[in-house]
């Protein structure tokens, strides 16, 4: 068997996330169904994020036992064919034969898309939240940095999650403004991410841009002192996981 790492991205707006479930279409389904066709025998892929419904990925990272070989070029055109054209298969290499490609990842950074502008920008409803209004970023950039470093995040995950260890490291929360095309972006890199931590964080930094939040009371929910200063959850639809890191990217 060879053990076999693909990198994906897709648009999430027809998914019901990442992971398979029973009556909804998901991308793991999809690969998976492909990668059958071309093995003429189940294959079950593992991967490095579990994107929720409605997210998008440019550097999702996930691995496979395969039962026979194909070359690293050969394979993400073999597996392109079969898919939809909303999931491409980026490259593919072997990897040894423990790899695991959730636990073996080191860092994860995720984007998340903000629309600023006056009226919804048709040609990027599917990637961005849509807020026009003023925002001080500024402040939100202040706040930003009240995130870097380890913390315990329990504060900023969805209740009834299971997760009993909530302590991450964020080394980089960074806002980047295009006024010239009327978004932002901000970045997370982490080392993991709680559920929905990204989207409530963004949704406490939106707030604090409004004037609705202030700095002591994100050092208080960092503290476990103040858990209304997360969020709210900012929609699915402008956060995306950009990349996968493992140690030969560090």
């Amino acid at each position: 068997m060879y053990n076999t790492m693909l990198y994906i991205t897709y648009d999430g707006t027809n998914y019901s996330g990442f992971q398979v479930q029973e009556n909804a279409p998901t991308i793991q389904e999809a690969v998976e169904r492909a990668l059958s066709i071309i093995y003429k025998q189940p294959v079950r892929i593992t991967g490095a994020g579990r994107t929720d419904a409605g997210v998008h990925a440019r550097g999702q990272a996930a691995n496979f036992m395969a039962p026979f070989f194909i070359s690293e070029n050969k394979l993400p055109c073999a597996v392109n064919v079969l898919l939809p054209p909303d999931i491409v298969i980026t490259g593919a290499r072997k990897v040894g034969g423990d790899f695991h490609a959730r636990f073996d990842a080191r860092r994860k950074l995720y984007s998340y898309t903000i629309d600023r502008a006056p009226f919804p920008q048709v040609f990027k409803r599917f990637y961005c939240w849509h807020l026009p209004g003023k925002l001080d970023l500024d402040l939100m950039e202040k706040a930003a940095l009240r995130f870097e470093g380890t913390h315990d995040f329990k504060a900023f995950q969805v209740s009834g999650s299971g997760v009993t260890d909530t302590q991450r490291t964020l080394y980089r929360v960074e806002l980047k403004n295009r006024p010239e095309e009327q978004l932002l972006t901000i970045y997370f890199e982490g080392s993991g991410f709680l559920y929905r931590m990204a989207r409530l964080i963004t949704g406490s930094l939106v707030r604090a841009g409004r004037g609705r939040l202030n700095l002591a009371e994100i050092d208080n929910a960092l503290r476990g002192e103040n858990n209304a200063a997360s969020g709210p959850t900012s929609p699915a639809v402008g956060l995306c996981l950009e990349k996968i890191y493992y140690d030969h990217d560090l």
